[in-house]
Order: C-alpha cells, then sequence, then structure tokens
C-alpha cells in the first residue's frame, strides 16, 4: 500500500512518459481527477477517460501526448512539491513560476484545484502540489 496516492500518480504519468507508452492506467480520487483536467486544458497529455471497474475503485486512463518525429515526451519533468511529511503553503502574493512562466504550478486553493496564475487571480493561496514542465 502506498502512502501517498499523488506522489504515485505522478510517477506512474512520468514513468509510462520515459519508457514511450500511449495510454496509462491509474486508480481514481477527486483530487487526481482535478489534476487530470487541469494537465488537458493546460495541453500536457492528449485526453483522459474515468472507467468504473467492478471493485468500486474507478480508473483514470490517460492518453500521454509526444511531439515531434522523434516522439519526444511533452512533459519533461513532473515534481510532487507539498508531501505528507512537509507541506509547502503559500499565499496569493508568493505564488511560485515555473521556469518563468512557461510551466505549470498545480494549487490545491479553499476553492478548488487549479494553476497557480488562476489562483493569483482569484487572489487565493493554498497548498503547492506539483509543478509540470
Amino acid at each position: 500500500m502506498y502512502t501517498d496516492p499523488i506522489a504515485d500518480y505522478l510517477t506512474r504519468i512520468r514513468n509510462a512518459s520515459k519508457a514511450g507508452h500511449k495510454v496509462v492506467d491509474i486508480p481514481a480520487s477527486n483530487i487526481k481527477k482535478q489534476i487530470t483536467k487541469i494537465l488537458l486544458d493546460q495541453g500536457y497529455i492528449l485526453n483522459y477517460k474515468f472507467e468504473e471497474t467492478e471493485s468500486n475503485q474507478d480508473n483514470i486512463k490517460i492518453a500521454l501526448k509526444y511531439h515531434g518525429y522523434m516522439k519526444n515526451p511533452v512533459i519533461k519533468k513532473i515534481i510532487r512539491v507539498s508531501k505528507p511529511g512537509l507541506r509547502k503553503y503559500s499565499s496569493c502574493v508568493d505564488l511560485p513560476r515555473v521556469l518563468n512562466g512557461l510551466g505549470l504550478a498545480i494549487i490545491s486553493t479553499s476553492k478548488g484545484v487549479m494553476t497557480a496564475k488562476k489562483a493569483k487571480q482569484e487572489n487565493l493561496g493554498g497548498e503547492i502540489i506539483c509543478y509540470v514542465y
């Protein structure tokens, strides 16, 4: 059993993209679904599908995105920031910019999971979940 399901989610995506897989299958939760929607909206993945299984544990099937004839993955790095042993919180003034705005920071706020850019527009702070670039 794993103790950090978000880190497991990010690791599965990282490993599948480096191995060149087209689809990765991940056990679902509400926060993972929200992170997946953000990754699709920002153009880091091609598509996703939520599937129900017989054991009442839903799955997320994510189609990974590659570019160029060399099939380089779009997600270069995906890094977990806030961990169960050391939570990282930030106010709306101190929200991080990843790669001078070229990357993406995903934040868990009181109004749901969103990008750091959107959280700054709505004047919200929260827990920094991960960086994607």
